[in-house]
């Protein structure tokens, strides 16, 4: 399969309107790194370890690393990891913020999903608007993003799930969201 192919495919994967959990336990290195950094949020296992050593084969990350990476750690972390190859371990992964949360490794699969769980139980529509604000925090300019940002705020006043979660609250009850 061409990397092109691959990269394609990935693509798609980012254009998934419901948020995607990456839970990565071992070895995200190169393409896998790229993959994690694809979704919408990276979990790891403290066993986990992260890195884009693709400089020690003569080539770059091809499938989006050199960008996502940066747009995520910051310039200098960028290059100190693509320049030098090196694998960074879980917690270093989470204090450059490549990763939200790191779990032990007997539990990390299902903290992960716990994770994604209470995720899944919020309002279906904000929960898109929202990633499609952060991603376009990360691939736009501030003003672009401040408009998005205030336009799906004041769309969502219009909900059903807008009124249904101010009534749970003000009755202190659990709400129960049904995406309109």
């Amino acid at each position: 399969m061409l990397k092109q192919d691959l990269t394609t495919r990935w693509e798609r994967i980012r254009r998934i309107r419901t948020p995607i959990v990456a839970a990565v336990s071992g070895y995200a290195l190169g393409g896998g790194c790229e993959l994690a950094m694809v979704c919408d949020i990276i979990v790891a296992s403290e066993t986990a370890q992260f890195g884009q050593p693709e400089v020690n084969l003569g080539i770059i990350p091809g499938a989006g690393g050199t960008q996502r990476l940066t747009r995520t750690v910051g310039k200098y972390v960028a290059m100190d990891l693509i320049l030098t190859g090196r694998r960074i371990k879980a917690d270093e992964a989470k204090a450059i913020g490549l990763v939200a949360h790191v779990y032990p490794a007997a539990s990390w699969l299902d903290d992960a999903k716990a994770l994604a769980r209470t995720i899944a139980e919020k309002p279906p529509v904000a929960i898109r608007l929202v990633t499609e604000a952060i991603d376009l925090a990360l691939n736009s300019n501030l003003d672009a993003g401040l408009e998005f940002e205030r336009k799906a705020f004041y769309l969502l006043f219009a909900t059903e799930d807008k009124k249904e979660g101010v009534d749970a609250f003000v009755n202190k009850r659990k709400p129960t969201f049904t995406g309109r």
